[in-house]
């Protein structure tokens, strides 16, 4: 990889995060060039020191571009009149696996070198070692390191949006969980800053069975090691009936014991919970 840190780079798009990156850009010594289709959005930028590409020729000229739009349909009806020839796009859009394969087939096509990327971060941690920013697609030749936490995840264009859902997913999962505790609690009078370092804990916890239970589900084999899925299904049991003692919404432990009763009615009752994945790997009906 070039460590070059002064190597020149474009941004597309200039919104709250594509803002975010050109000054974090700007901040490590790249001539930074910006463009945006309101292009009074670059001007504090232009101020700190880029450049404003007055067309979309012109912004594709530099090094590295790093396009950063609302939509993959708005990276398309942007880019397409707009000769790629090449140029290497950095696509840090959001959007889905699918979405991402198909824009590096077309962009390929226009002779473009494409990577897929996305951001595990808000824009005012850009630029921290906090801010984790996931590439997939050839592997890059130049240095993002400016932006924060920099992964590189595999050939598949496809992978960096599948590892932001993936994350996206673990992140709503922790905080539902979480306010389904806190929920609870507030019936006997105990505050969610109370209860929040216990929560914590408790999410640490769990969070050190993931390489066992990763193990397992790679093995495809399932021993009841700590305890057996109808165990832990008891116990949603009573998360369900307390939460409709105490009048409060119980959807969440019921969606999470139909679940697992699916998996014990199939005859994996006697497994470890990382069975469960068995169901999460169904379609939904």
């Amino acid at each position: 990889m070039n460590n070059e840190t002064t190597a020149p780079v474009t941004v597309l798009g200039l919104g709250l995060m594509g803002t975010a990156l050109a000054r974090a850009f700007l901040k490590a010594g790249h001539p930074t060039t910006v463009w945006n289709r309101t292009a009074a959005k670059a001007d504090s930028l232009v101020a700190e020191g880029a450049r404003l590409a007055p067309t979309i020729g012109d912004a594709l000229a530099g090094g590295v571009t790093i396009v950063c739009l609302t939509d993959y349909s708005a990276v398309r009806e942007l880019l397409g009149d707009a000769g790629l020839e090449g140029t290497t796009l950095v696509n840090l859009t959001s959007g889905d696996s699918a979405q991402a394969r198909e824009t590096a087939a077309w962009a390929e096509k226009q002779g473009a070198r494409y990577l897929d990327g996305a951001i595990m971060a808000i824009p005012s941690s850009i630029g921290t070692a906090e801010a984790v920013i996931l590439l997939s697609g050839p592997r890059p030749d130049f240095d993002l390191g400016a932006l924060g936490t920099v992964s590189h995840l595999g050939e598949d264009p496809g992978l960096a949006s599948l590892y932001d859902v993936a994350g996206l997913t673990m992140m709503w999962s922790v905080l539902n969980a979480w306010l389904q505790g806190t929920a609870m609690l507030k019936t006997a009078g105990v505050d969610a800053a109370t209860y929040a370092p216990f929560a914590q804990q408790i999410a640490a916890g769990v969070a050190g069975w993931l390489p066992g239970y990763a193990e397992q589900i790679d093995k495809g084999a399932f021993p009841a090691e700590v305890s057996a899925l109808e165990t832990d299904a008891r116990a949603m049991a009573h998360m369900v009936e307390e939460s409709e003692a105490l009048g409060v919404n119980a959807e969440l432990p019921k969606l999470i014991k139909a679940m697992a009763d699916r998996a014990i009615a199939a005859g994996h009752g006697g497994e470890q919970y990382p069975v469960l994945i068995r169901e999460f790997e169904r379609p939904g009906e």
